[in-house]
């Protein structure tokens, strides 16, 4: 089977980049419960788009060569988004801006902060090939590791083929439950 190649994001790739999320997290259990339900996958377009901004200005964003997937990382002293950006996000998020974590990372080490596929080309290996991906480019930048979070337990066990572990896990009574991973590079 053919597999897209992987690279970094140029600024026009941006918006395909943000559909691309669109669709992977449009039933996501995260994204359902921390974006309002009115105009949900526009609004989740809109705030796809400017996070990739911010990564991209800020961090590393991939992608395969036809926008299959496409992933974000963000170093570990990478700014907030700008007071424009953030006050958008805020009125975005509506009601439910309270309900983002202000997690903190690990020292030195570099965050996930996304990694999507397109539904129908899910289960074929990009979202692997992907992290792959951002594990090298974090470790070449001199990451002492990468932190993410997901609220998918097939998720989980990608990121652990990938080397990540499960460094804690929240089952709150209200919303998803949030299974938090980091991989260390040492002398793996």
């Amino acid at each position: 089977m053919h597999h897209p190649a992987t690279r970094l994001a140029e600024n026009h790739d941006l918006l395909p980049a943000a559909d691309t999320l669109r669709d992977a997290f449009a039933d996501y259990p995260w994204t359902r419960w921390v974006i309002p339900a009115d105009d949900h996958l526009a609004t989740l377009q809109e705030l796809q788009q400017l996070y990739l901004q911010h990564a991209h200005r800020h961090g590393i964003v991939l992608l395969t060569a036809d926008y299959a997937g496409v992933a974000a990382l963000l170093p570990a002293d990478a700014p907030p988004p700008d007071d424009e950006s953030m006050a958008r996000i805020i009125e975005l998020h509506g009601d439910r801006i309270d309900r983002l974590p202000s997690g903190e990372s690990p020292p030195g080490s570099w965050t996930l902060e996304t990694l999507g596929v397109q539904p129908h080309r899910q289960g074929h290996g990009i979202g692997g090939r992907l992290l792959e991906k951002a594990v090298d480019e974090a470790r070449q930048r001199g990451a002492s590791g990468l932190a993410l979070d997901t609220s998918d337990l097939r998720n989980v066990r990608l990121y652990e083929r990938a080397g990540f572990r499960v460094s804690s896990h929240a089952a709150p009574s209200e919303g998803p439950e949030v299974w938090s991973m980091v991989r260390t590079f040492g002398t793996d």
